[in-house]
């Protein structure tokens, strides 16, 4: 069994937010015609930067190998439209990313970063991703979403 986990905050203040991207992504992965037998979806619900507790909790309770679990998240390091799948990678500075290494004890997981542009001069990295994108950003992240999604569920099938 794998796991995809979709970061974000929870409430819907925040579900349109640039942060909540990773949760864009299991929602599309449900909303898919694909049937993916082999994955458990989940969205966070709690901040952010607590991530870890949450993950740690779920990839216990469903008894999956951290080597199984792909973590989706925002990131700023990448443009709006771009995507990358990485394993065994640092954080990055992202600190949802960080909190889950920190509660696991390892960053021997799968990452799907999607990236939401960088942070504009006068705004604080804080206040930029839980802002919605614009309509240019949210077609190119839209878009970035499409393309990865036939990746992920290959990666879901592949056992």
């Amino acid at each position: 069994m794998k796991l995809i986990v979709g970061l974000g905050n929870p409430g819907t203040r925040y579900q349109k937010t640039r942060h909540n991207v990773g949760q864009w992504m299991v929602d599309k992965i449900r909303n898919s015609k694909s049937e993916i037998r082999k994955v458990k979806l989940h969205k966070t619900n709690i901040f952010m930067n607590e991530s870890g507790i949450e993950v740690k909790k779920v990839v216990s309770d469903l008894d999956i190998r951290v080597s199984d679990l792909l973590v989706v998240h925002d990131d700023l390091d990448l443009t709006p439209g771009q995507w990358k799948i990485q394993f065994n990678r640092s954080s990055a500075g992202h600190k949802g990313v960080q909190s889950i290494i920190d509660e696991l004890g390892t960053q021997e997981f799968w990452r799907l970063r999607i990236g939401v542009g960088r942070v504009p001069a006068d705004k604080t990295a804080n206040q930029f991703v839980v802002e919605k994108p614009t309509k240019e950003e949210l077609e190119l992240i839209e878009g970035a979403i499409a393309e990865c999604l036939p990746r992920i569920l290959e990666w879901g099938d592949a056992l």
